[in-house]
C-alpha cells in the first residue's frame, strides 16, 4: 500500500480512518493531490470523482443525509473552495455532519500573486461549527492532531460541517511506502445536561392544558419510536400537526397543514378553537407559513422544543429547550404526563374531513396545472419509495397532498434554496437501497444540470421535472406579473427542456402536456429499466398562480 509522503496528508488520512469517516468525495486538482492519492490508494475508503465542486458538496451531503455519518469533501486550492459553500450553509442550518477538507498553499505564498490562491482561513466562519487552520511545518503535528480531533468530533457529535484548511508545498505527488506519523483519536466525554426540574415544570403545564399541539418539522423516517407515536394519538387533547417532511404518521394526526389553517383565516370562531395552550415543535424547518404566521399572531401560553442539539424561536414565545431526542424524553417523563379529557382533536378531525372533500372536488373540476399534476403525481408514487424533494413550489404544493406513509421524503429545507436538490439527491440515492424519485421544478433542475455529471446515478433513479417555463412560485407571491421586467427577473420565463441533457447524460426521457399524456407517461415512468429515467411535464405558466389561490378560496366557501 502506498501513502503520500507529506506527513501533514498522511495526519489527516490517519485521523479520517480512526474517525470511521469512510464516504470521501474528491474534486479533481492538483495542490490537494497528496489526499487524492492517499485515499484512493486506501481500500478503507469509498472515493467519488465530481468536479465540479458545489455538485459535489451536496451529492457528499445526500450521502451524509442518508448514512448520518460524516462525509468528506476534498478539494484544491483557491475559488474551488468558495464553490462549496452553499451545501456547507445548508448543512450547517439542516444539522448534516460533513468534513471539508481544502487544500492550501503555504503561508508564505499567500497574497504574493500565486495563481489559484485566495485567503482561505475562516472562509465559512458564519455557517461552520469549527475551523481548523493545519500548520505545514514539522513542529505544528501536535497542534494538527488536536484541531484535527476537535474538529472530527465536533462533526460527528454536534452534526453539522467543520472545515479544515490543510497547506502542502510541492512536490505534491510523491508517495512511500511506510507511514512516518502516527496520530491518535483524543475521546471527548460529553457533557451532560440535568433536566429534572424542567420536566416538573413541563409535566404541569402538560397536565392542565385542554388544547395542546404537536408540530413536526423535518424528521428522518423511523427515527421516533411506536410508543411515541401512540401516546400522542390517545390523547384527545392533543392536535399532532406533520408536515410532508416530518416522516411521521398516524391516521389521527393531521398532514396537509395548509389546509385546515387557510379556512379559518378570518373565522374568529375557528381561530379560537385553534389557538393552542401548549405547544410542542419536534425536528426541524417548518415549511408553512400559514401555522407560522398563526402561531405568531395567537400564540400558545406554553412553547417547548424538543431536540438533542437546537431549538429555534420560530413563533417568538419558546419558553424552553429539551436538549435530547422525543424517544429520550418521552422515556424520561411519561410516567409523569396524563391523558386530558378534551374535543380539541375531535373537533379538528372533523374539520379535516370536511376539508378533504372540499379539496378532492376541487381537484377534480380543474384544467390541467401544477396543482393537477401533483396530484397525478402523489397518487402514482409506488409504495417504499425514497422521494426527494426541491424547493419553492414542489415543497409547497407536495404540502396539499397526503402522502402514502411507506415513503420516506428528504428536502433540503436548512436553506430552502433551489441549489443542489439534484446532487442530494443524487448522493442519497447511492446509499439508500430503495428506488429514488426526484420531484423538482424547471429552475431548479436546469440550475443544478451539472449534477448529472458522474457516473454514479444507479439505474432506480427517476426524475419528474414540472416545467411551467420559469418561477412559477413568483406568481403566487404579491407583487406586479405579466409585465417584461416581471417575465425577466423575477419569474425568468425560458423556453428550455431536459431533452438534450437526458440525450447527453444516457437518461430515458419522457414528456407530458396535459393530463391523458401525463397518465400515460406515469403509468410507464416507474417501470423498471437499465438507466435512470426522467419524465419532463409542461405545465400553463400563466394558469398556476389562479388556480393555487382559487383552490384556498375554495376551501374558504365550505361554511357559505
Amino acid at each position: 500500500m502506498k501513502y503520500p509522503k507529506i506527513q501533514l496528508a498522511q495526519t489527516i488520512l490517519q485521523l479520517c480512518k480512526l474517525y470511521e469517516i469512510e464516504h470521501i468525495v474528491i474534486s479533481p486538482g492538483s495542490r490537494n493531490a497528496p489526499l487524492t492519492l492517499g485515499f484512493y490508494e486506501d481500500d478503507f475508503f469509498k472515493c467519488y470523482s465530481v468536479v465540479d465542486e458545489r455538485c459535489a458538496a451536496f451529492f457528499a451531503m445526500g450521502i451524509a443525509q442518508q448514512t448520518n455519518k460524516t462525509v468528506a469533501i476534498v478539494c484544491t486550492s483557491g475559488s474551488a473552495l468558495l464553490n462549496y459553500y452553499p451545501a456547507i450553509s445548508e448543512a450547517f442550518y439542516s444539522d448534516i455532519p460533513l468534513a471539508v477538507i481544502s487544500a492550501d498553499r503555504p503561508s508564505n505564498k499567500i497574497d504574493i500573486g500565486d495563481g489559484q490562491t485566495i485567503r482561505q482561513e475562516n472562509i465559512f466562519s458564519n455557517h461552520i461549527l469549527y475551523s481548523a487552520q493545519l500548520n505545514e511545518r514539522a513542529d505544528g503535528f501536535n497542534e494538527n492532531e488536536k484541531k484535527l480531533n476537535k474538529a472530527f468530533d465536533m462533526a460527528i457529535r454536534q452534526k453539522g460541517p467543520v472545515h479544515i484548511n490543510a497547506p502542502f508545498e510541492e512536490p505534491l505527488y510523491e508517495l512511500t511506502d511506510e507511514l512516518t506519523v502516527f496520530p491518535k483519536k483524543i475521546v471527548v466525554d460529553p457533557e451532560i445536561e440535568s433536566a429534572n426540574e424542567k420536566f416538573s415544570l413541563f409535566a404541569k403545564a402538560w397536565n392542565k392544558a385542554k388544547k395542546k399541539m404537536v408540530i413536526v418539522g423535518v424528521n428522518d423516517p423511523d427515527t421516533i419510536s411506536t410508543e411515541f407515536i401512540e401516546w400522542l394519538a390517545d390523547d384527545p387533547s392533543v392536535v399532532v400537526f406533520t408536515e410532508t417532511t416530518s416522516n411521521f404518521h398516524h391516521d389521527r394526526f393531521f398532514p396537509g397543514i395548509d389546509k385546515i389553517i387557510a379556512p379559518i383565516e378570518k373565522n374568529d370562531l375557528e381561530i379560537e378553537k385553534l389557538q393552542p395552550e401548549l405547544l410542542i415543535t419536534l425536528g426541524g424547518m417548518i415549511v408553512s407559513k400559514k401555522i407560522k404566521a398563526f402561531l405568531r399572531k395567537y400564540q400558545p401560553v406554553h412553547h417547548f422544543h424538543i431536540d438533542e442539539k437546537k431549538a429555534y424561536d420560530t413563533f417568538f414565545c419558546l419558553q424552553d429547550h429539551f436538549k435530547m431526542t422525543p424517544n429520550t424524553f418521552y422515556k424520561k417523563i411519561g410516567n409523569l404526563l396524563e391523558n386530558v379529557e378534551s374535543d380539541y382533536r375531535r373537533y379538528w378531525l372533523q374539520a379535516k374531513l370536511s376539508r378533504q372533500k372540499r379539496h378532492d372536488i376541487y381537484v377534480h373540476n380543474i384544467p390541467f396545472s401544477d396543482f393537477l399534476t401533483y396530484h397525478h403525481i402523489i397518487k402514482s408514487i409506488p409504495e417504499n419509495y425514497h422521494v426527494q424533494l426541491s424547493n419553492s413550489s414542489t415543497i409547497r404544493y407536495t404540502q396539499l397532498f397526503d402522502l402514502k406513509h411507506s415513503l420516506q421524503i428528504f428536502c433540503n429545507r436548512g436553506t430552502s434554496g433551489i441549489d443542489g436538490s439534484t446532487s442530494t439527491a443524487i448522493g442519497a440515492s447511492t446509499i439508500n437501497k430503495k428506488p429514488t424519485l426526484l420531484i423538482t421544478g424547471d429552475l431548479s433542475f436546469f440550475y443544478d444540470s451539472n449534477a448529472l455529471w458522474n457516473n454514479y446515478i444507479p439505474d432506480t433513479f427517476k426524475i419528474i421535472v414540472i416545467n411551467n417555463q420559469g418561477g412559477g412560485i413568483f406568481r403566487i407571491l404579491p407583487g406586479p406579473k405579466n409585465t417584461d421586467k416581471f417575465d425577466t427577473f423575477f419569474e425568468t420565463k425560458h423556453s428550455l427542456n431536459a431533452s438534450s441533457l437526458c440525450e447527453m447524460y444516457n437518461i430515458d426521457y419522457l414528456r407530458a402536456d396535459n393530463e391523458e399524456t401525463l397518465k400515460e407517461a406515469l403509468s410507464e415512468f416507474f417501470s423498471t429499466t437499465k438507466k435512470p429515467k426522467l419524465l419532463e411535464v409542461f405545465t400553463p405558466r400563466t394558469d398556476n398562480d389562479e388556480i393555487l389561490i382559487d383552490y384556498f378560496m375554495f376551501l374558504n366557501e365550505k361554511d357559505k
